[in-house]
């Protein structure tokens, strides 16, 4: 039998505390994967590459975060969700500092994939960490407000990297972002306390049910094009607008902003309609939908076009993924202790297609040209969303609530 143990009710100061210190957390984690965009330049005169290394670079990350999505939940099984995601956010911090000190590009590209790696075993952890802090039908807001705290961290990453490559260089720049996320999980080791420590259980040698439910390939292979084209032009359009629009530093990185803050406001927006709603594939192929045919005017767009089209994308994008991270409690066959595994393995197929895609981006964008890439990132987010028709209908269980654990577990 599963033994599940649970610590007693935190006071409402320590929900509190405990929430905003995991959304900075969450904001300065994200500051560390966008920062690398403005400083794509800088990289490649020092080491000699282009667009297609560079798109070699953001995959690798990538590539790093999804390995380790599904060891992530499984961990936070066993472990606890506050320590993993803790030392996750550590190990980004850590390596996104050595990062600046890389001798060569290929030592660079080792960096990244191991910051990617505490950046995967970070985010599922955490995410249901914060939810957990919470009843049902009161997690909406938390958990929209943590997810789009990564489009905040993301802005800042953008905006502030390309003020301050022109005065530092890259590799300060990339410290700074380390140095930023190493406090900050210091500070969440301190003010997070162990009583917000979520469900431990111990291995039962069953087969889990997040590997047999067809809901959380569905929501991995459906959003593997809109992960690609997030991160895509997250990171390349200051290097795009530099060199190809002729903008400068400044403006530049404002309108890379445009592209990622805006879903601050989509995950708050997101996450309360997904639980007041149970239309959760039409929310999502709406929402996406519209993001890529966004994405698909811009090879055509002026200044205020392209900014309204980034607008338009990141909202989508944070609207997506509230709802995405809802879902899995609207589904009575997952056991509930088993959410951050399935948040975790639809992750990992999200960003290990979307470094494909991104590395497929760089090799267009070097063969072809820029805007043939944008078509191709539009094309690629309408064809994945496909996979939503293999999404399972949402239902709530026991009259909006999910399974209690101690059921819930003994299933499959």
């Amino acid at each position: 039998m599963v033994a599940p143990h649970r610590s007693g009710p935190l006071r409402p100061s320590e929900v509190a505390r405990s929430t905003w210190v995991l959304i900075l957390l969450r904001a300065a984690y994200a500051y560390n994967w966008f920062d690398v965009g403005p400083a794509l330049p800088g990289i490649g005169a020092s080491f000699a590459v282009g667009p297609a290394g560079w798109g070699l670079l953001i995959g690798a990350f990538l590539a790093g975060a999804g390995a380790l999505q599904v060891p992530a939940g499984l961990l936070g099984r066993r472990y606890g969700n506050r320590a993993v995601s803790i030392a996750g956010a550590g190990l980004l911090a850590t390596f996104g500092i050595a990062s600046g000190f890389a001798p060569s590009f290929v030592a660079l590209l080792a960096c990244r994939v191991v910051a990617g790696a505490g950046a995967g075993l970070f985010f599922s952890p955490a995410i249901t960490l914060v939810a957990s802090l919470y009843p049902a039908g009161r997690r909406g807001l938390p958990v929209g407000g943590f997810s789009s705290a990564f489009s905040a961290g993301a802005a800042a990453g953008v905006l502030v990297t390309a003020l301050v490559v022109p005065a530092i260089g890259w590799r300060s720049a990339l410290v700074l972002g380390g140095v930023v996320l190493g406090v900050l999980t210091v500070a969440g080791l301190l003010a997070v306390p162990r009583a917000a420590e979520t469900l431990r259980v111990a291995s039962t040698g069953r087969p889990l049910a997040t590997f047999r439910f067809r809901g959380v390939f569905a929501i991995g292979a459906a959003f593997v094009g809109m992960e690609g084209a997030s991160f895509a032009t997250g990171q390349f359009i200051v290097p795009y607008g530099e060199a190809l629009r002729g903008w400068g530093p400044v403006l530049a990185g404002l309108v890379g902003m445009a592209f990622v803050l805006p879903s601050v406001v989509g995950g708050p927006v997101g996450g309360p309609i997904a639980e007041r709603r149970l239309d959760h594939r039409r929310q999502l192929f709406v929402a996406a939908a519209l993001g890529a045919a966004a994405l698909a005017l811009l090879p055509f767009a002026g200044l205020a076009e392209t900014v309204a089209i980034g607008v338009t994308f990141s909202f989508a994008y944070g609207f997506v993924y509230a709802v995405m991270y809802v879902l899995p409690h609207f589904w009575p066959a997952l056991p509930a202790d088993e959410i951050p595994l399935a948040i975790g393995l639809f992750n990992a197929i999200q960003l290990v297609g979307g470094a494909s895609v991104a590395y497929l981006f760089g090799r267009i964008v070097a063969v072809a040209s820029y805007p043939v890439g944008w078509l191709a990132l539009a094309a690629i987010q309408f064809g994945t969303l496909a996979a939503l028709l293999a999404l399972p209908r949402s239902a709530r269980p026991d009259g909006g609530a999910h399974p209690p654990v101690a059921a819930a577990s003994g299933r499959g």
